[in-house]
């Protein structure tokens, strides 16, 4: 089982600890190179380019292209998951010079989360229609393959359309994964078909119970190496109750997840640190 930390500093959505909302590049450094020594698979960022102010989600989100950019320059083995971009804010050629670039930067980093998007006040600011972001996600998809790791790419779609175009530099790995994010049957259906992986919201914003992901898994035919993230419902304290980290690693299994999205919110960034260090002895074993 890998895991991930859902990362701190980078978005103030959901209830976020106090300290964070004070916490900058220093800090968030601190998290990465702690990461990245302890074994950790990835770091997540959100993607959100402009959201009215007010909004439930909070107002303070990081670009996850420079935030990785950056963090890619402090850390050696530790990947990188845009926890999702909202694909259809983007063209497709777009995305694969921009975080093809980083995957090259990078040695090989980039996990690709993408979703469809669910802030009609975002598309309507940046331009972008809403109502077809399902069909012109799913074309995205697909021209995002024929690009990313490609040096001269060509692709023919009902949304998007190049032919013989030059993307250099560009992704290194042969095939960068691309996960699916989305909590819904069309979500899993749309991972299962046009990705490498399945990473659906949170519990706490609606994303499934290790139960229901089951049934969902259960429902459909997976491609064989297909990753499923699982986001734990409730917070694990692998000081005070460090049993609580093999009953986390054996409900993830039983759900079908590949990869854990750890979350780990403490009053302080000691505090924060010391649990990552304790979770990592516990799941990580030498």
């Amino acid at each position: 089982m890998k895991v991930g930390i859902s990362s701190p500093i980078v978005a103030l959505s959901g209830n976020r600890p106090a300290w964070e909302e004070h916490a900058g590049v220093p800090e968030l450094v601190k998290v990465a190179r702690a990461a990245d020594r302890l074994g950790f698979d990835f770091m997540t960022c959100p993607d959100h380019v402009a959201v009215p102010q007010g909004v439930p989600q909070r107002e303070r989100f990081y670009d996850p292209l420079a935030t990785f950019s950056f963090l890619a320059g402090q850390t050696e083995r530790l990947r990188f998951l845009p926890y999702v971009l909202v694909l259809p804010l983007y063209h497709p050629l777009e995305l694969a010079k921009r975080y093809g670039t980083l995957d090259f930067l990078s040695g090989g980093r980039l996990i690709f989360g993408l979703g469809v998007g669910s802030v009609p006040a975002e598309f309507d600011m940046l331009g972008k229609p809403f109502e077809d972001r399902g069909a012109r996600a799913d074309d995205a998809l697909r021209a995002l393959r024929a690009s990313l790791s490609t040096r001269v790419a060509s692709y023919e779609g009902p949304y998007y359309s190049f032919k013989d175009v030059v993307v250099d530099p560009h992704a290194v790995q042969a095939r960068v994964p691309l996960w699916v994010g989305g909590h819904t049957g069309r979500a899993l259906r749309r991972a299962v078909t046009l990705a490498d992986g399945w990473a659906p919201a949170p519990q706490s914003f609606h994303g499934p119970s290790p139960e229901k992901m089951r049934e969902m898994l259960d429902s459909v035919e997976l491609p064989s190496d297909f990753s499923v993230v699982f986001t734990p419902g409730h917070r694990v304290d692998a000081l005070k109750a460090p049993h609580r980290v093999t009953e986390l690693l054996e409900t993830a299994a039983a759900a079908g997840g590949t990869h854990i999205n750890l979350t780990v919110k403490h009053e302080s960034l000691a505090h924060y640190l010391e649990q990552l260090e304790a979770f990592a002895e516990l799941a990580f074993p030498a």
